[in-house]
């Protein structure tokens, strides 16, 4: 193709092939040849009119996804504000809740007051955050578009693979709407299901705070046939006590999401998927019910389930990290319920049992990351930490969270004996049974709440 002004003879049909995949692009050309200069003009402008309202990096218009979430999530149930006597009974709650974590954690209270959330309240100040984690998986999805599609159109007229590069804004901004759809859709759907505000066991909050939805709490509570206000107390312990450690530990939520973002950059997109679903000539039609349709038929099938090895690393890395942030909220929530909730024992069970049906985290890893995340470390850290705690005291357990280097590896977690004796997995001589007994042997400490 040259700069020149070049027409090209009809091939059988009578119609010039290149002029026909360019118009099936929106771009109609004069009977008598193609200008290029008018195909260039006229792709900006497709490309102009694609990305209004949108992320110029990523396609995606944040504007319409927090809307798109709010309205699924609307769809999914009643999401009413939460009344006043809801807001005076988390504000109770929360200070006896921190006068109960004061003695068994030496990391300081969140100085925010606690706050009690609507499900679109969630949604909105935990964007932000969304944002952060997907957009590298937006930019693999429309590299992946632009190969398959340009592989198309290379197929059926050579010629048409030198526009690739001229279209490869046009894909970006369509990878974003069409996986618009797919992010609204799975925030709005968690966000009916979440209890708390780092229930994930990430900080998807702007600010460290105790925040608690009423909405779903409540429904969480129903047919456990144990006492609610028991079980919103010890729900509102724990979450504090994730608020403290995420408040005072600086490094934690940001190498959470770098993980995560590491992760993300990794993903290999399944372009024979992409193929199958999308045709070259779906790009003229970019209107939102169509990109709606094509994220539907691509559900489930985007991402490759073969992981690189530095995939598995990352993911081995998120989930110890994960495991110990949750173990030690176990671990801390018991030292600091046990005495005072009847229930205790059985309030912890719920909430793993919770963690190991499908729960709120995986769901959403599942849906926008392609992510199969199974922390199954958790008991195992929970114990882990119950040992520090036994063989260090409270700042000597909190103190491991001061630095990264500093943090037990998976192999630490499951040897907590050969950890504190300081002696790596594996070196231990002694029974482990027997020395875990001896550093759990205190008078005021009842059974081991991590054992099975």
């Amino acid at each position: 193709m040259s700069d020149d002004n070049t027409s090209h003879p009809a091939g059988e049909s009578g119609n010039d092939p290149l002029s026909e995949l360019l118009r099936q692009l929106g771009i109609d050309l004069p009977a008598g040849g193609m200008d290029l200069n008018a195909v260039l003009g006229r792709l900006q402008s497709m490309m102009a009119q694609a990305q209004a309202g949108t992320d110029s990096a990523t396609g995606i218009d944040w504007t319409m996804a927090r809307r798109t979430a709010r309205q699924v999530a609307a769809a999914l149930g009643s999401d009413p504000v939460p009344s006043r006597t809801q807001r005076t009974h988390l504000a109770d709650s929360h200070r006896l809740a921190e006068s109960w974590l004061d003695p068994v954690v030496s990391f300081e209270a969140c100085p925010a007051p606690a706050q009690a959330w609507s499900r679109a309240q969630w949604i909105e100040d935990t964007m932000d955050s969304w944002r952060t984690i997907v957009e590298p998986v937006v930019t693999s999805i429309a590299g992946a578009m632009s190969s398959s599609l340009g592989g198309q159109a290379a197929a059926e007229l050579p010629e048409m693979a030198q526009l690739t590069d001229m279209l490869a804004p046009i894909m970006r901004t369509a990878a974003g709407q069409m996986y618009t759809a797919q992010l609204a859709r799975a925030i709005g759907e968690i966000s009916t299901e979440v209890i708390s505000g780092a229930e994930l066991g990430l900080q998807l909050l702007s600010s460290p705070r105790v925040v608690l939805l009423p909405t779903n709490a409540e429904a969480f509570v129903r047919g456990l046939g144990l006492p609610d206000e028991d079980t919103l107390m010890y729900i509102v312990v724990r979450e504090a006590a994730r608020q403290r450690l995420f408040s005072s530990v600086k490094w934690l939520a940001p190498q959470m999401l770098a993980l995560i973002e590491h992760y993300a950059h990794e993903i290999t997109i399944d372009t024979t998927a992409i193929g199958d679903a999308i045709g070259i000539e779906d790009v003229s039609e970019m209107t939102p019910a169509k990109l709606a349709e094509l994220s539907e038929r691509l559900q489930g099938r985007l991402f490759k389930p073969a992981r690189t090895p530095e995939q598995e690393d990352i993911l081995a890395r998120l989930e110890t990290l994960l495991a110990l942030v949750e173990g030690w909220v176990d671990s801390v929530a018991h030292e600091a319920c046990a005495q005072w909730l009847a229930h205790e024992p059985a309030l912890l069970e719920a909430v793993r049992r919770r963690r190991a049906t499908d729960g709120p985290a995986e769901k959403i890893a599942g849906a926008l990351l392609g992510l199969q995340l199974r922390p199954r470390l958790v008991r195992e850290s929970a114990r882990f930490w119950q040992v520090v705690l036994a063989d260090r005291g409270v700042a000597g357990r909190d103190g491991l969270w001061a630095h990264p280097d500093l943090m037990p590896a998976a192999d630490d977690v499951e040897d907590p004996i050969g950890f504190v004796q300081g002696e790596r997995h594996g070196e231990a001589e002694a029974d482990w049974d027997s020395e875990l007994a001896k550093l759990l042997e205190r008078p005021d400490q009842g059974p081991d709440p991590a054992s099975d």
